[in-house]
């Protein structure tokens, strides 16, 4: 076989494998926000029959965290992991990219697939009708009672948990192969705590998603700003001396060793 071909059939597997881990970023993030979501409705949505048999609020924001993470780790360890290594969140995405783990292409080409899963992930919630209704459809929104700015300040200090948490996972060889596992405890923690601040979103798709078929609006632009800056400061966290025995290889949360088609562990 002559070296054009190679390089023309090599060049043909990584397009095939970023096709498809662009469709696995589609999903995850539509399944992240169906599944999440539908759990944040029944557990908190007017009439539900768990707020009569958990009436307590911080238990049922536990729950709440514990099962939305638990939704990200079993994508994590799916073939959507497999796939796309399931960032399924524009500021993961973009920490991957400021560490070089990523191409600017194809780190934009994830924000977008994941942007537009949220979205049709979204769109099935509406039959949650009237219980739906009562709470946005899971929309993100400051608080009553809390400030714009400290909901912004709630949802960089919970971004920079995860991202920090996560870059701690991965990075470590011991850590690594439990990192799916970081999701329940750290949003059961970050849920409890937080919500009643800024709704912990850390996730911009999370919060598009509902906003789009709820037509809640009310302070997007913290769950843009914020998660961004959070991110950022948990890839500066990273950085720091005493953690460089933590090494991030590669752009994927789980099957870190899987990429058939060559596109995890191409020159950046």
């Amino acid at each position: 076989m002559s070296a054009p071909t190679e390089d023309r059939e090599s060049s043909q597997r990584r397009k095939k494998g970023v096709r498809r881990a662009l469709l696995a970023e589609f999903i995850g993030t539509a399944l992240l926000v169906l599944v999440g979501l539908s759990i944040v409705i029944f557990d908190f949505g007017a009439g539900s029959p768990l707020t009569r048999i958990v009436p307590d609020a911080g238990l049922r924001r536990v729950l709440t965290g514990f099962l939305f993470g638990t939704t990200g780790a079993l994508i994590a360890v799916s073939w959507v992991g497999k796939a796309s290594g399931a960032h399924i969140n524009p500021v993961v995405t973009l920490a991957f990219l400021i560490m070089g783990k990523m191409s600017a292409a194809r780190a934009t080409g994830y924000m977008l697939a994941q942007f537009a899963g949220a979205v049709v992930g979204a769109l099935p919630l509406l039959l949650w009708g009237g219980l739906g209704r009562s709470v946005d459809f899971g929309a993100t929104i400051p608080g009553p009672g809390h400030s714009t700015w400290l909901a912004l300040a709630g949802e960089i200090v919970t971004t920079f948990a995860l991202v920090a948490g996560l870059f701690l996972f991965i990075g470590n060889k011991r850590l690594a192969p439990w990192t799916p596992l970081l999701f329940p405890f750290l949003y059961a923690v970050m849920v409890y705590l937080e919500a009643p601040i800024s709704g912990t979103s850390t996730n911009p798709a999370r919060t598009l998603g509902p906003a789009v078929i709820s037509e809640v609006w009310r302070g997007w632009w913290i769950y843009l700003a914020g998660p961004i800056i959070g991110a950022w400061l948990g890839t500066i966290f990273q950085k720091f001396r005493f953690l460089k025995q933590f090494e991030v290889e590669v752009a994927k949360i789980y099957h870190f060793g899987h990429d058939p088609h060559g596109i995890f562990h191409e020159a950046r």
